[in-house]
């Protein structure tokens, strides 16, 4: 293997680890999740549109995605393996016989239409991907309940802290108020001795 694809693997298997993108192809209806900076804050921004080609192998793959925005045709080509895409998410998957879906760009309104898979394969794929959306959202969840727990808990030993350091402070008080009053007390007996 030469050096140039050793380090595209290496910078794919770093951006893979981060996310993982579902399996999809050209026709499915997808949302993409684009980071966006804007000055000096960065925010992710929801493309979807119908994707209409995938093109390339490897660390130069990319696909095109294809939306109506105000009545004007808008095309934006991602690639795969972009620090800039955040995630995909399919929102409806279609079926179509073409690997690149140019003809789309000539058509409006019904004709532009692509008929929903509800294939088997279609079906099983958009299972697997439910699951996994919801074990994410099970895990994140869980994430955010312990936080909270935590949180409650350190808040918890803070306030039992202040307790005790209130409780010794009043104790420490009634102490040296029982002193001056012992002392006061013994102060006029010792001066009836004196005299």
């Amino acid at each position: 293997m030469d050096i140039i694809r050793q380090i595209e693997a290496e910078q794919a298997a770093k951006i893979k680890a981060k996310r993982v993108l579902p399996e999809f192809q050209p026709g499915d209806t997808v949302r993409v999740q684009v980071r966006v900076t804007e000055g000096t804050r960065t925010r992710v921004q929801a493309y979807e549109g119908v994707c209409i080609s995938r093109k390339g192998a490897g660390f130069q793959e990319s696909f095109t995605v294809r939306k109506i925005s105000y009545g004007e045709g808008v095309e934006r080509v991602f690639p795969v393996y972009s620090p800039m895409v955040e995630g995909v998410e399919i929102v409806r998957r279609g079926k179509v016989r073409r690997a690149k879906l140019y003809y789309l760009r000539d058509r409006r309104g019904k004709s532009a239409r692509i008929v929903e898979n509800t294939g088997v394969r279609a079906r099983k794929l958009n299972d697997s991907e439910r699951d996994a959306l919801n074990a994410e959202k099970a895990r994140i969840e869980a994430e955010k309940i312990a936080a909270v727990q935590a949180l409650a808990a350190e808040k918890a030993a803070q306030e039992a802290a202040e307790a005790k350091a209130a409780a010794e402070a009043a104790a420490a008080k009634e102490a040296e108020d029982k002193a001056a009053a012992e002392a006061a007390a013994a102060a006029p007996a010792d001066e009836a001795k004196s005299e």
